[in-house]
């Protein structure tokens, strides 16, 4: 099965468990692994037989607008339903890193769902 993957898109959502931590929007880095069979795309060079790619990221850029999550672990199932949702994708990973702690490089969750 082949995998489609965004590393590391930076987006602001309000996420954290204290109202504080809530209040402004936060820097966090998704990565998200859709495993979707491509094959017909890749022999007829054409994007509606896969995962727009593109669409994908521009939707996780506006999905924290308006919302807010207390956890990431929330957070990472909430986009992999989405994504599962609107996608179809065979199956999904989702990372959420988080810097909340000053001497480690992140935090992170990483979720993963297949579909059906």
């Amino acid at each position: 099965m082949s995998r489609i993957r965004i590393i590391d898109l930076e987006v602001f959502y309000c996420v954290g468990v204290s109202d504080e931590e809530r209040a402004q929007p936060q820097r966090l880095l998704l990565t998200v692994d859709m495993t979707f069979d491509f094959t017909v795309a890749a022999v007829s060079d054409r994007i509606t037989k896969t995962i727009d790619y593109f669409a994908v990221s521009q939707m996780l850029l506006k999905f924290g607008e308006g919302r807010n999550w207390k956890l990431i672990e929330k957070l990472a199932m909430n986009i992999g339903d989405e994504i599962l949702d609107e996608y179809k994708p065979e199956a999904i990973t989702v990372e959420v890193k988080k810097f909340p702690i000053p001497q480690a490089r992140h935090v992170s969750v990483i979720w993963t769902k297949r579909r059906g």
